[in-house]
């Protein structure tokens, strides 16, 4: 890989331009209430965000396709060309749903996209948003340059990319992705196929002990949704029963929200042994440690090495994981129930099978509990891995090194899922890369999801040329 950084190449005042544009996309992103599940207040949030970015695109020049296999639920999908030279092209990919975000305890509006305190604050700022407006910021960067070579970037090859890049922006991903990127799949396949795909959540500096990490997202865990219907008695509330559903539903959470032994995947103990091997002393020890057989080490770890929001990272991580997340039970104050249910959320590690993941459900039940309780499977998602090697994992980590020479790129899996899913499905091995340099105090991960998500201007800025120097070195 040639030092030579590709941004370099651009003159003082487009770069600034272009982070200006930046800043000013996301937050016009933010204020596109694209919110999964759709409220009735903006039942066509996704379309409407599909369209604004769309018109982005047309004005810089590149067609874009909107598609709305759901009334309201739109994806965008578009394409710039290279010479054809260099092989299969690459796939800038993203989701244009958040979350609902109940405004009663953020500082600041959830769909205003403020700036303030050198942050951009609102629902999508971190989750992803902001990767949707870095891609956009690539692409009209190289519309630029196909215009001042007195080439059309609607027709014509982008000058010095020898690969296609295809950019596809979808619905629904925050409910598994079927009104989105699963049709794409499914219907529209040749608006995906790539020889990779650069997607969110990796790539975000972390800072321990002094030494800054960039983990890039090469793996995500699968996810096995269950139903459990708990039997019990009805009766009167005056008599009370051991038998309550209730009462057995709670023994139910109980049971289950006691996680089970750590189980070390190759990506984890790369990662793991990686960040240990640049740490010194105690600290490097602790993380080794992260890695032991013995779950009570690990344990120990954690809570030494990490802070509390770390700390439940890893330990996710390290294992498949069960959360009662829904309760439901009665009719009334002094009636017993007879039946409740309790709804889980389930991770599962690589070579988890669904079948394996409900024999655990029912092995932690143990057997009494178990005879009064059904599991029913509700969803199932697979986990998947891409190889942490090959030309654009080079390129991720070596523009990395080149942006930042303290830095340390390592391959790390993630817990939750993405559209990785579903581009598994095209074979298109698929990266967690979204640069972001952050200060070391940062609690990026709570912003997931979170009140008060907002992501760094500066480092937004950061993430433009480094996003811009992969696409660049990868597709010449």
């Amino acid at each position: 890989m040639t030092t030579s950084l590709p941004s370099q190449s651009l003159d003082a005042a487009t770069l600034a331009r272009a982070g200006n544009e930046l800043v000013e996309t996301l937050r016009d992103l933010i204020r596109i209430r694209s919110i999964n599940p759709p409220p009735a207040d903006a039942p066509d949030g996704e379309l409407r965000a599909a369209t604004h970015i769309a018109a982005i695109l047309e004005d810089a020049g590149i067609p874009a396709e909107v598609v709305e296999p759901v009334d309201g639920r739109g994806s965008v999908v578009a394409t710039v060309r290279g010479d054809g030279t260099g092989g299969a092209p690459l796939l800038l990919l993203g989701h244009l749903d958040v979350v609902p975000a109940p405004p009663e305890r953020w500082t600041h509006d959830p769909f205003a996209g403020d700036v303030a305190d050198g942050y951009i604050w609102g629902r999508g700022a971190v989750d992803m948003k902001n990767l949707v407006a870095m891609e956009l910021g690539i692409l009209r960067l190289l519309a630029g340059e196909a215009r001042a070579a007195g080439r059309d970037p609607a027709s014509d090859p982008i000058p010095g990319l020898t690969r296609d890049i295809r950019f596809a922006v979808t619905a629904d991903e925050e409910a598994g992705g079927l009104a989105g990127i699963h049709w794409l799949v499914e219907d529209r396949p040749e608006t995906l196929l790539a020889a990779a795909a650069i997607n969110e959540s990796g790539a975000v500096a972390t800072t321990l002990a002094g030494r800054r990490f960039y983990p890039i997202g090469v793996a995500e865990k699968g996810y096995a949704v269950y139903r459990i219907a708990v039997h019990g008695t009805w009766g009167h509330g005056s008599m009370p029963r051991d038998d309550n559903a209730a009462v057995r539903a709670a023994a139910v959470v109980a049971r289950l929200n006691v996680q089970g032994a750590p189980r070390l995947t190759p990506t984890m103990r790369r990662f793991l042994d990686g960040m240990a091997d640049e740490l010194d002393g105690e600290i490097a020890r602790i993380v080794r440690s992260l890695a032991a057989d013995d779950p009570r080490l690990g344990e120990a770890a954690a809570a030494a090495a990490c802070d509390p929001t770390s700390a439940r990272l890893v330990r996710s991580l390290l294992r498949d994981t069960i959360s009662p997340n829904v309760i439901h039970a009665g009719v009334k104050y002094n009636v017993i129930p007879g039946e409740a249910v309790v709804e889980l959320d389930c991770r599962v590690l690589p070579d988890t099978t669904e079948e394996a993941m409900a024999a655990l459900v029912v092995d932690r039940l143990g057997p009494e509990l178990a005879s009064y309780c059904d599991v029913e499977l509700v969803i199932f998602g697979e986990p998947v891995e891409a190889p942490a090697d090959g030309l654009l994992w080079d390129v991720m980590t070596a523009t990395i090194r080149d942006h930042d020479p303290a830095g340390i790129p390592l391959p790390i899996m993630v817990p939750f899922a993405t559209d990785a899913k579903h581009t598994a499905r095209l074979g298109i091995p698929t990266y967690g890369f979204s640069p972001l340099q952050l200060d070391p105090d940062e609690s990026f991960l709570e912003r997931f999801h979170g009140v008060d998500e907002r992501v760094g201007v500066d480092a937004l800025r950061w993430g433009l040329p480094v996003l811009y120097d992969v696409v660049r070195r990868f597709c010449r």
